[in-house]
């Protein structure tokens, strides 16, 4: 049924395009929380006008009309059963923070020690039902959120197949794009993009190993922050690298992201990767808007070109930090750009096959290791790959153990190329507070025959570093969204929030998606 939908939809639209028809808005109903922020929800309870009950309710009714009616977005995989008893009873409870009575959505790599699954939209992992929270669940929950479900995503974070369609997921389907409904949200963080684009939950988590929070935020125009490696802890999560893994927040505004992240980032014991934790407290601190005079903003130039409409927007950007007070340092490219793709790669099919035996042999799971996955694709290939393979499962099975010369060379190239001569370099020696480029481009549209369309983007330099990038909305291209990202060494978080912050109050760009069949071509 929702592949009939979305093909349906895909042709109606692409025909008006093609006949110069203006494409109309899909009929929706109103939402009252549309485009709400944190503080304007806590502000409705503190008044008593809402209750954490009325808000949690209210965004349940929003994603059955979006998610599971209207337009069929296919974001949210699966409903917390118990989401309206758990705001009832915060209700009744003193207010722990920002957080409480907030309802959020999680990732579906995220274990939750409740009645739903956690699958990586895998129908191998359909039946999993973890025993007890990921550290950022418990986080969550001890904040007074209220998990309202869990997101769909690229099936396996989009590292089964080198065919994949972003967004697509044996269990939950295709997720769509909310602003053209045949265009891609991009993966593996889809669904959490487009729920919270879409305002089906007041904020979404998402993960990362190399641009899975970037680049759906930036197609959905929201802001995604990729925490430094140890910020936020990765127990709990389903894992596809040690070494570039990481949750963080995709949200509406600077200020959500921020306030979010306070209370996912904390010291982990069971997170080696946590060892050298130096967050802070209160991210929402970083939320000043002063003059940026006396801040230096490099450009990495070798980043731009893959789209002169995104280049414009970009170009405008700089004209915002200009004009806020910034230095604009151009050019400011990597020295090593483009110089460790293939063995970033290499990393993570070692990384993936390592990583996953570890995760299923420590669950109560009927597969212990990669090879029975692939064995169950096979066996299920039907249902489980009617559009395209798992090469990459195959490749990363093929690979030896992490003490493998090979592994361990590739690993020191990574981090010495993206580290000491990558990012360290060029904000050592233009003095940068930031370096900037372009997110990615604006969504391709949907396509299972081919796989993605990828024209650009800037996540890998921060991912294999496991350093820290934000992204924030900058323009549109034919009314699909743009951002633009800013990256810089490891624990400075504060910084870019700074930054993005004061650009986003300076634009205010975002726009509430209109659920267009297609991209309005005549805009």
């Amino acid at each position: 049924m929702e592949r009939r939908d979305f093909l349906k939809s895909s042709l109606i639209g692409g025909a008006a395009a093609a006949l110069g028809m203006k494409v109309e808005t899909s009929i929706v109903p109103p939402f009252e929380f549309e485009e709400a922020t944190i503080w304007s929800l806590q502000q409705a309870m503190k008044s008593g006008a809402e209750t954490s009950l009325s808000i949690t309710r209210k965004y349940l009714e929003r994603i059955e009309a979006i998610d599971r009616i209207g337009p069929k977005i296919c974001a949210v995989i699966e409903i917390n059963p118990d989401a309206e008893a758990v705001a009832e009873n915060l209700d009744k409870q003193d207010r722990r923070g920002p957080l409480h009575g907030i309802p959020v959505l999680l990732k579906d790599n995220i274990e939750t020690g409740d009645k739903m699954a956690t699958t990586a939209g895998s129908l191998a992992l359909a039946e999993h039902r973890a025993q007890r929270d990921a550290f950022i669940a418990a986080r969550l929950r001890e904040a007074g959120a209220v998990i309202l479900g869990k997101t769909n995503l690229s099936e396996w974070a989009n590292f089964r197949s080198t065919k994949s369609t972003s967004g697509w997921s044996s269990r939950g389907g295709q997720t769509k794009n909310p602003y053209a409904l045949d265009r891609n949200p991009c993966g593996s963080s889809s669904g959490s993009g487009a729920a919270a684009s879409a305002n089906l939950a007041a904020v979404t988590v998402g993960t990362e190993t190399d641009g899975s929070i970037i680049c759906p935020s930036t197609t959905n125009g929201l802001v995604g922050i990729k925490p430094t490696l140890g910020l936020v802890s990765r127990s709990g999560i389903i894992p596809l690298s040690h070494n570039q893994d990481t949750a963080g927040p995709m949200c509406r505004t600077v200020t959500d992201a921020a306030t979010l992240l306070s209370v996912l980032a904390a010291a982990d014991p069971n997170d080696r990767a946590s060892r050298g934790f130096k967050g802070i407290d209160d991210y929402r601190t970083a939320l000043v808007k002063t003059s940026l005079k006396g801040r230096r903003i490099g450009v990495a130039r070798k980043f731009f070109g893959f789209n002169p409409k995104v280049d414009a927007i970009m170009e405008n950007a700089l004209r915002v930090f200009k004009d806020l007070g910034a230095t604009i340092v151009d050019p400011a490219d990597l020295p090593s750009h483009g110089q460790y793709d293939d063995s970033e790669f290499e990393v993570l099919l070692y990384d993936f096959k390592a990583d996953m035996n570890a995760f299923l042999k420590s669950r109560n799971l009927p597969f212990k290791s990669l090879v029975d996955l692939i064995k169950f694709n096979e066996v299920n290939k039907a249902r489980v790959m009617p559009h395209f393979g798992q090469e990459i499962f195959e490749m990363a099975q093929a690979k030896g153990p992490l003490t493998d010369r090979a592994y361990r060379e590739a690993l020191a190239k990574n981090h010495r190329l993206s580290r000491k001569e990558g990012i360290d370099a060029v904000l050592r020696q233009h003095k940068l507070d930031a370096i900037l480029a372009p997110a990615g481009g604006p969504a391709w549209t949907t396509d299972l025959v081919n796989g993605d369309h990828f024209s650009g983007g800037s996540s890998s330099p921060a991912a294999v570093s496991g350093y820290p990038a934000i992204t924030v909305p900058a323009g549109t291209v034919r009314g699909l969204p743009v951002g633009l990202t800013l990256f810089r060494s490891a624990w400075s978080e504060p910084t870019l929030i700074k930054l993005a912050f004061n650009f986003e109050q300076a634009t205010k760009v975002r726009q509430a998606p209109r659920f267009l069949p297609t991209a309005n071509l005549d805009s």
